[in-house]
């Protein structure tokens, strides 16, 4: 018998979440107020969660490494949120949304998980718009949609191109008020360091103050994880550098098993890398493909006249482009899922086609769009994203076509949870893009947002309760207990280990040479040898970490060179795992692209005879190999197919 149980309930698909809250227990409002809860992370996953368990009424406590909620890397986020209210009346429905999911993920998520998020999408939209949000609004005062990747119906709400930050602005909003109120107290600049485990169940954290360098002991009957992706691992991505997966792997290497963490979203819409310099990469948001038309020059020579600068995109006649998105899949155009697209482009820029100086990157135009809808309406639309490509590339994209290319994104593995949220440990649960829990292995575009708020306005408050209504007799959490002196110490002698080494290479250096190792071998493409190598290569580039990275400054105190040390540490770690899991997975699907395996067209081939599981990692202990358990994906409603884009 596996030692992973999904809890998904029985019953017919739509009826599987109503039924499965029916079932659960509750705690009552005396009892709430007796149970304390940790929420680590404050971005949309961890803001919504901390608001609306204070709103019940939780003792919470919310911990935050920025200065303030506001900074949480979900303000990048630009495009929309997806929803199934059907406003433009083209036929959308809870049932489509979630199909789109499944489909888009490339059949690797679960029925269950992905059809609740498309059942309460709805209700998102309804909370954020009573908070203030300020969604977009046609003619007629009716909140407007628009397309994404993987969708032939317009069901994205948008907020100009700064969506994630409106939407994490009302959050913010939300628990503020929970702040004041008292249930919700909040730690700005705390980094989680490590989980305390009691008797096998989450009872608390560690964290360091990145202000003072203290190290500090928080107890609770829970903990939530919300702390994000682990995209930064490639160094180079679309994440603020602040992102990290630190305390996800903590929770891992506690005993919370990793899931599919091979699942990386490469996006397609990304300013092109412009120097060795750069610390990272700009998200160009996805909504610009509704209106934008993706090509590269037909002619070599035309493709030269670019580079050098002889002739401008806008000179070269409609006759000599190849919209190839348009050509390889004309059902969908220019609107196919992030995967397709991002290997398309790679796909014209090996061939020789690729437009600027370093031949990576293509040309997204709005020409067309301009003389179809004029200037004002595109600059209605997408202002902000247009002044802040001229501000970095220094091109006027109404004027010319913006040049584009593929970059680390997102990361649809993470921590396993199962239907309630909850990680093979006890009372740790994993929220938004910390678990893995709905994308399968692509996210189609504008549902990170609607994961993030989904968990934690509409799912924790229900499922927490049920695992805590076992727990109200439980008394506070002493923070002497002998596992919080452990867990405190080990983290201790890890930062003064670091400290010790002072060896000559920066934690910038190697964090760099990780990044090239990962795109270079783990990336957008990926074979046999490569991840061979990569395993070899990270494994050597850990132990020169280990022994030849130099940290600066002293501990108990404000080191930023510490901070960076203590991700990067871990990064080296999770980074092999990645290309551990790459390398089990013997197919192509979604993100996860191995060149052994593709279609005639070059599209990828799964093998779901072999390989329809989620692949959950356990740790096994310092230097030795983690072991591999499987959760068979069941695909009862949507049957198994191969993706097509094209009709």
């Amino acid at each position: 018998m596996s030692i992973l149980d999904s809890k998904i309930p029985e019953g017919p698909l739509a009826q599987k979440w109503s039924k499965h809250k029916a079932d659960i227990k509750v705690v009552s409002p005396a009892n709430k107020r007796k149970l304390d809860v940790i929420v680590v992370g404050t971005g949309l996953a961890g803001a919504s969660a901390a608001a609306s368990l204070g709103e019940l009424g939780y003792n919470v406590k919310v911990f935050c490494i920025s200065d303030s909620p506001r900074r949480a890397h979900s303000i990048a986020a630009q495009g929309g949120i997806n929803a199934a209210k059907n406003y433009q009346n083209d036929n959308d429905s809870v049932y489509r949304l979630f199909y789109d999911t499944i489909k888009g993920g490339d059949y690797r998520a679960r029925e269950a998980n992905v059809y609740r998020l498309a059942e309460v999408s709805n209700s998102i939209i309804d909370q954020c718009v009573a908070q203030g949000v300020p969604f977009a609004r046609d003619y007629g005062g009716l909140l407007d949609n628009r397309s994404f990747g993987g969708a032939q119906v317009s069901r994205t709400f948008y907020a100009r191109g700064q969506t994630g930050q409106q939407l994490l602005l009302g959050a913010y909003a939300a628990l503020n008020r929970q702040i004041k109120k008292g249930s919700v107290k909040s730690y700005p600049r705390h980094e989680m360091l490590d989980v305390v485990l009691i008797d096998g169940k989450a009872r608390g954290i560690i964290t360091r103050n990145l202000v003072t360098g203290e190290i500090e002991r928080h107890g609770a009957h829970a903990v939530l994880i919300c702390s994000g992706g682990y995209g930064n691992v490639f160094f180079l991505s679309t994440n603020a550098m602040n992102s990290n997966g630190s305390a996800a792997w903590q929770c891992y290497k506690k005993g919370a098993m990793f899931a599919n963490p091979c699942f990386t979203q490469i996006h397609p819409t990304c300013i092109p890398k412009h120097g060795e310099q750069q610390s990272k990469l700009t998200l160009m948001s996805e909504s610009l493909r509704n209106d934008g038309r993706i090509w590269v020059p037909k002619k070599k020579e035309d493709v030269e006249a670019v580079r050098s600068g002889a002739k401008k995109p806008s000179q070269i006649p409609e006759e000599d482009r190849d919209y190839y998105l348009e050509r390889r899949y004309p059902a969908f155009g220019n609107l196919v899922p992030r995967d397709v697209a991002s290997r398309a482009a790679k796909e014209r820029c090996d061939a020789g086609f690729g437009v600027n100086e370093t031949g990576l990157a293509v040309f997204l135009d709005f020409s067309t769009a301009i003389a179809r809808l004029g200037k004002e309406v595109i600059a209605q639309r997408y202002g902000n994203l247009f002044q802040m490509y001229e501000k970095i590339v220094d091109v006027n994209p109404y004027e010319e076509p913006m040049m584009i290319y593929p970059a680390v994104h997102y990361t649809m593995g993470g921590i396993w949870v199962d239907y309630n949220l909850m990680t093979t440990i006890p009372g740790l649960y994993a929220l938004g893009e910390a678990n893995f829990s709905d994308h399968g292995a692509n996210r189609l575009g504008a549902s990170a947002l609607m994961q993030g708020l989904a968990d934690g306005y509409f799912v924790i408050p229900y499922t927490l309760g049920d695992y805590l209504s076992h727990d109200i007799q439980t008394p506070k959490i002493d923070t002497n207990h002998p596992a919080f002196a452990e867990a405190e110490k080990a983290v201790l002698d890890k930062i003064n280990k670091l400290f010790s080494i002072n060896g000559k290479r920066s934690v910038d250096d190697l964090h760099k040479a990780l990044g090239n190792i990962m795109w270079e071998y783990v990336g957008m493409a990926r074979t046999k040898e490569s991840l061979e190598k990569a395993i070899v290569e990270i494994q050597k580039l850990r132990k020169e970490f280990w022994t030849n990275v130099r940290v600066p400054g002293k501990e108990g105190e404000f080191n930023q060179e510490i901070e960076k040390a203590l991700r990067v540490a871990d990064f080296m770690e999770m980074g092999e795992l990645m290309a551990r899991d790459a390398l089990n997975r013997n197919e192509s699907c979604g993100g996860h692209f191995r060149e052994e395996f593709q279609t005639p067209e070059g599209e990828a081939l799964r093998d779901d005879d072999h390989y329809a599981y989620v692949a959950v990692w356990e740790y096994k202990g310092p230097d030795q190999e983690p072991e591999l358990h499987k959760e068979e994906l069941r695909f009862d409603t949507v049957h198994l197919a191969q993706r097509n884009y094209k009709d």
